[in-house]
């Protein structure tokens, strides 16, 4: 027959399990529940490990770039571009606003080495920033190269794009990591008053630094 507990020892554990309680933090509510607010994705968990190779390695591709356009021949106005081939120009307040965009890319660097052109800039195509139920989503929407990818949120500097390449008459890309030959990660970064950068290190080809200056169309 099992012992009964005698009064003052109950009231003392009874004591016990209440501070327990009082001490134990409820659960988080269930994601999408009452006071749950919106649920982003980590891009680290979704890049594939060539990509977060290429984008561990931005610095080394800025390097090797500005190397090579500033002593190569190349194409276009090097010298107007003031603060878009400037690697620490980006400043605060990254998010761009939804809507239509002016872009255009500038190469830089060259995968042939001293045989390729150092640079090449490229004349103004149109893009757009869009919000989707994913977040916002980058789509170059001219030109015979056309990369289009989500957003990111990583700091105040910065966004990451995970995207992809579509060319010539191919339809405009939507996913990432079907075909490995036209994934690219970008940078988004905002480097004036109305004016952001995508800085692509390590493109598939041609060049070995890409950026993609926007501004409000």
């Amino acid at each position: 027959m099992p012992r009964l507990l005698r009064p003052t020892v109950l009231a003392a554990a009874l004591a016990l399990a209440v501070t327990a309680c009082a001490s134990t933090p409820p659960p988080p509510p269930p994601p999408g529940g009452p006071g749950a607010g919106p649920v982003l994705r980590d891009w680290r968990g979704i890049v594939t490990a060539f990509d977060r190779d290429r984008y561990e390695r931005i610095d080394a591709a800025w390097s090797l770039a500005l190397e090579q356009a500033r002593r190569q021949r190349g194409s276009g106005d090097l010298g107007s571009l003031g603060e878009l081939i400037d690697p620490d120009a980006a400043r605060p307040g990254v998010t761009p606003p939804v809507g239509d965009y002016r872009c255009r890319t500038v190469k830089l660097g060259s995968q042939g080495g001293e045989g390729g052109l150092g640079y090449v800039v490229y004349g103004w195509f149109g893009c757009r920033i869009e919000q989707t139920p994913n977040g916002l989503k980058f789509v170059k929407l001219t030109g015979s190269q056309r990369p289009a990818g989500l957003l990111f949120p990583e700091d105040d500097r910065r966004m990451i794009l995970l995207g992809s390449m579509s060319l010539a008459s191919e339809p405009a890309a939507n996913s990432y990591g079907a075909r490995p030959d036209r994934d690219l990660v970008a940078v988004l970064e905002r480097i004036g008053e109305r004016r952001w950068r995508l800085v692509i290190p390590w493109p598939q080809n041609e060049s070995n630094l890409d950026l993609i200056e926007l501004v409000p169309a």
